[in-house]
């Protein structure tokens, strides 16, 4: 409550008034005006193109009636795989060692955690760029002794230049479809508002092998006469794809 002012004392100095919240910006309206109409479209692009590298998984196993005995095993066995998979020099892009294990078999008849046997297993991956040198490495790998071979799963790397090539040749379509729209109404486009990139991704690694012999092509060092005829292994292409979605505003249409 305000108090009235005292006799002979001056009057205290108004008060500012406090200012109130900011304007709020309007909002934007998801859709155009009839001055400005908006057109929305999807573009779309999907490319085959020739694989880039190719996967090879190795499982090499080992089973012994005691601890050690596996062990050797499976190191000599996994160094046997080293060294061929090396020999192939500049044709291994890179070789990888995963899951390395151990494993005790218990004797289901026993009655007590007697231990019938050992095994042993290392997971490798070699991937590789020189599809020439493919299929005879797939065959000596296969042919070594207690080691599985899968693959080859072919792919592409992170980087290729045709995930660039898709996006542009979907940005390319959603502006031919706008125009389209655009012209179907005696209008054209003005601006673009919006690009969103939602997704370019690569199709799965999918394995492909045709069994046919073939010459060896002088990897590895000298030919084995009891070595198996080489894997004619025919690279996968593999399909990239690519959409956008784009808003323009356009000119007012002829109605």
């Amino acid at each position: 409550m305000n108090q009235p002012p005292q006799p002979g004392r001056p009057s205290p100095p108004p008060q500012p008034a406090q200012p109130g919240p900011p304007p709020q910006p309007a909002a934007s309206v998801p859709y155009g005006t009839p001055e400005t109409p908006r057109v929305a479209v999807r573009g779309e692009a999907t490319l085959e193109v020739d694989p880039e590298i190719a996967r090879l998984t190795i499982a090499v196993s080992a089973r012994g009636a005691d601890r050690r005995a596996a062990l050797e095993d499976l190191t000599r066995r996994n160094n046997q795989v080293l060294e061929l998979v090396k020999s192939y020099g500049e044709a291994v892009e890179k070789l990888e060692t995963g899951a390395f294990s151990v494993t005790p078999e218990i004797n289901p008849k026993s009655r007590h955690e007697r231990v019938r046997a050992y095994h042993g297993r290392v997971h490798l991956t070699a991937t590789l760029t020189d599809f020439t040198a493919l299929g005879e490495l797939t065959t000596r790998l296969a042919d070594l002794e207690l080691t599985r071979v899968d693959g080859p799963w072919w792919g592409l790397r992170p980087d290729s230049p045709a995930y660039g090539r898709a996006r542009q040749r979907a940005v390319r379509a959603a502006v031919r479809r706008a125009r389209e729209y655009a012209g179907a109404l005696d209008a054209r486009l003005v601006a673009l508002t919006e690009l969103a990139d939602l997704e370019a991704e690569e199709g799965p690694f999918q394995p492909v092998a045709v069994a046919a012999p073939r010459a060896r092509s002088g990897y590895g060092g000298p030919a084995d006469r009891d070595a198996v005829a080489a894997l004619d292994l025919e690279p996968q292409r593999q399909t990239v794809y690519a959409h956008v979605n784009a808003r323009f505003t356009m000119t007012p249409p002829e109605l």
